[in-house]
């Protein structure tokens, strides 16, 4: 990765939970743009902690991590929050989706800043939805929606402003094979086309498969898997 810019370097992160239980330390990261990792591991062994972390949803109890050179411990909760939107997509487990508002409205969220008129992000926001097979779905609500359909509109959000790093917590855990399929491919592509970096966190070896590397998070820290 030496001729490539990395847009995520992670570097010593520690982590405990109360009880006390250390999760996970010594652990490093670097993802260069157009990278996308998948992270497998054991239930409970922190995956999601870490994916929060790196997002500046939780706090690391040591280490650092950057994000295209800015270091998010050196900024402040207001500037974390404006980097957040700016720069970072996540996919959630519990998909976010708010329920007092259009799926349209929901995907166009991000773009609330880069296009203040709202007709040009609702134009973005019906592109995306349309790339994840719910063109014809914009007006509806998340209570019309099955479990698969609002993960489709969780992802539609997290690509929709081409985000410097993309984060998903178990993208296709509740798709059928067909549209997980379809799913992961266009995850894939927004990665790659768009220069971004790309981490993954799932239990699916279909799910890894797609991705540039395959890590195993372990409390020592990231081992790559060998052998795929």
């Amino acid at each position: 990765m030496t001729e490539q810019t990395i847009l995520l370097d992670v570097h010593g992160l520690a982590k405990s939970v109360p009880g006390p239980r250390r999760l996970f330390q010594s652990l490093n990261l670097q993802v260069a743009a157009g990278e996308l990792v998948a992270i497998i591991g054991e239930s409970g062994v922190g995956k999601s902690t870490l994916l929060n972390i790196l997002a500046g949803l939780d706090e690391a109890d040591e280490g650092s991590v950057a994000i295209g050179g800015t270091v998010l411990g050196s900024l402040t909760e207001t500037a974390r929050t404006r980097l957040r939107r700016e720069r970072i997509g996540f996919v959630f487990q519990a998909f976010h989706i708010l329920p007092y508002l259009t799926l349209l409205q929901n995907v166009a969220l991000p773009l609330a800043l880069t296009f203040p008129d709202g007709s040009a992000a609702n134009a973005r926001a019906a592109e995306m939805l349309a790339a994840v097979g719910l063109a014809d779905r914009g007006e509806g609500y998340a209570r019309d929606l099955s479990g698969g359909e609002l993960q489709r509109v969780a992802i539609a959000r997290a690509l929709v402003h081409r985000p410097a790093l993309i984060l998903a917590d178990e993208p296709t855990g509740n798709l059928d094979p067909e549209t997980a399929t379809r799913v992961l491919a266009l995850f894939a592509n927004a990665v790659r086309e768009n220069g971004a970096a790309g981490v993954m966190v799932t239990h699916s070896d279909a799910s890894a498969a797609i991705a540039d590397r395959v890590l195993t998070l372990r409390a020592e820290g990231l081992v790559e898997r060998r052998g795929r």
